[in-house]
């Protein structure tokens, strides 16, 4: 009888798991640098749309709520007196709602046109971020409000208590100021509007296809497409 001995591998060695030898091979993408740099833009992408949807939420519902509250002094006594966020100051929610605007059309521009508005809701943000935090030591707001309650130009308002929707407001800011940061970081990879690519320089290879396109005049469909491409149907037929 004859025994079967296996085949020598290539590099003369029996078959079966050669124990200096990786028995499977990793992933091609895996561990590469390059996967997780084109990740990146989409990671982006989604934290400054939920930073700036939230930073502008933030800024707008802080408007409306109350800021300070003190007390009108005059000579009957003392009132209560409180300012919202509208009446200390208006620059938080008009800069939030150009914030936003400028979120949306992020996606409507490319190339230099995406940058400055992008600028421009880093900016937004940063102005509501001043603002916000300015507006809560401002105490005009009250002393207008006190005077109008008690009928008083030189009506006095006593200690001031400032509520925590100042801040909140700031933080909407900070959040539209993450969000231009990162549209001007990784602005340029992220897709645009299919609208836009219209009102683009048609690419010079695409105008060459179409110019390539054949009419044939006995095709009437022909000539209609021709028409509403702005082609001439006729030219360079005999």
């Amino acid at each position: 009888m004859t025994s079967s001995t296996p085949a020598p591998d290539p590099d003369g060695t029996e078959g079966g798991p050669h124990p200096g030898r990786p028995e499977a091979e990793p992933a091609p993408d895996a561990g590469r640098p390059g996967a997780s740099r084109s990740r990146a833009p989409r990671t982006a992408l989604a934290a400054a749309l939920l930073c700036g949807a939230v930073g502008a939420a933030l800024a707008l519902i802080s408007a409306g709520q109350t800021w300070s509250t003190s007390t009108a002094e005059f000579a009957q006594g003392q009132v209560p007196v409180s300012a919202e966020g509208g009446d200390v100051t208006g620059l938080p929610s008009a800069l939030a709602l150009v914030g936003l605007a400028a979120l949306v059309a992020v996606f409507a521009v490319r190339r230099a046109g995406r940058r400055i508005v992008a600028g421009l809701l880093a900016l937004c943000g940063a102005a509501v971020l001043a603002s916000a935090l300015l507006g809560a030591d401002d105490t005009g707001a009250l002393s207008a409000e006190a005077a109008k309650t008690s009928g008083l130009t030189d009506s006095g308002i006593g200690a001031v208590e400032v509520s925590a929707w100042p801040y909140v407001s700031a933080v909407g800011g900070a959040l539209l100021l993450v969000a231009g940061l990162l549209a001007l970081r990784y602005g340029a990879g992220w897709p645009s509007m299919s609208g836009s690519a219209r009102y683009e320089r048609t690419p010079l290879r695409q105008r060459a296809a179409a110019r390539a396109r054949r009419v044939d005049p006995d095709r009437p469909e022909d000539l209609w497409k021709a028409l509403d491409r702005g082609e001439d149907p006729t030219h360079g037929t005999a």
